[in-house]
């Protein structure tokens, strides 16, 4: 990962652009993978964790209706997530990531390893499904990181 976030760190500091994030399952993972560079205070804006429904609704202003009627973890939710992130943040490169970190809580319509991330740059939007077939907590948290931080290249 750290070969990524040097990547894209030195990236964003010659296109001058800053970034934020709002973490659900990785709990601050993102951020960590980013601020752990030096030179990252020129280009990292923000990162919330928002964990808990509570959070999201309360700092990342996702409506409870979107929340109770597609769950936590949703391509609604993520969306909302990553637009509201946007607005609040003002940087140039906004990512949400809310999903099923396990090994409990999972679900058939929602497993262990589900995890939606969004990234917002400028007007464009892309929220993504991913199923990260790991059993453990934190192979899919680091697995969710790569993803997001692939997407983030991606789009630089």
């Amino acid at each position: 990962m750290s070969n990524l976030s040097l990547k894209i760190v030195k990236l964003l500091t010659k296109k001058k652009l800053t970034v934020s994030f709002a973490e659900s399952c990785t709990g601050g993972l993102l951020a960590s993978s980013i601020t752990s560079i030096s030179g990252s205070s020129k280009i990292f804006n923000m990162g919330l964790v928002t964990y808990s429904n509570n959070t999201k609704v309360k700092l990342l202003k996702v409506p409870k209706k979107t929340i109770t009627k597609y769950g936590a973890v949703s391509y609604e939710t993520c969306l909302s997530m990553v637009k509201n992130l946007s607005k609040t943040s003002k940087s140039n490169i906004s990512i949400s990531i809310t999903g099923v970190a396990g090994p409990n809580g999972g679900t058939k319509e929602k497993p262990v390893g589900l995890v939606y991330i969004g990234l917002k740059k400028g007007s464009k939007i892309i929220v993504k499904k991913n199923y990260f077939k790991s059993k453990k907590r934190i192979s899919i948290q680091k697995a969710t990181v790569k993803q997001a931080l692939k997407m983030i290249l991606n789009i630089l």
